[in-house]
């Protein structure tokens, strides 16, 4: 069973800054690619952020709503996910969730473990 830990969440006003962490087991990082989704109230959950190869070593995906404002990075020494989020909007306001996934696409099908996701709240 991989269990995922995320942490990082709360509340800020726009334009600001929020970094979430998600802490997995050894196994997770060697298994499967890691990615950040993320479900606003009345919408499905959608890719954020995500990598395609086990590892994180190679240029990740964004979704274009928040390509040059996020940043993914994945520190496997610490078996550990990070979501830079710069220039919040309150369109970001969403229960943002970690993932193991297939590595390919970053889609829902593709997932195989959920975190119990951490809120993020950006008030205007």
């Amino acid at each position: 069973q991989v269990r995922l830990s995320e942490s990082g969440g709360g509340s800020v006003q726009a334009g600001g800054s929020l970094r979430l962490s998600c802490t997995a087991s050894k196994f997770a990082f060697s298994t499967y690619c890691m990615a950040w989704f993320r479900q606003a109230p009345g919408k499905e959950r959608e890719g954020v952020a995500g990598f395609s190869f086990i590892g994180g070593g190679d240029v990740p995906y964004y979704a274009d709503s928040v390509k040059g404002r996020f940043t993914i990075s994945q520190d496997n020494a610490v078996n550990t996910v990070y979501l830079q989020m710069n220039n919040l909007k309150p369109e970001d306001t969403a229960m943002y969730y970690c993932a193991a996934l297939f590595c390919g696409s970053v889609t829902n099908r593709n997932v195989q473990f959920w975190g119990q996701g951490t809120q993020v709240t950006v008030s205007s």
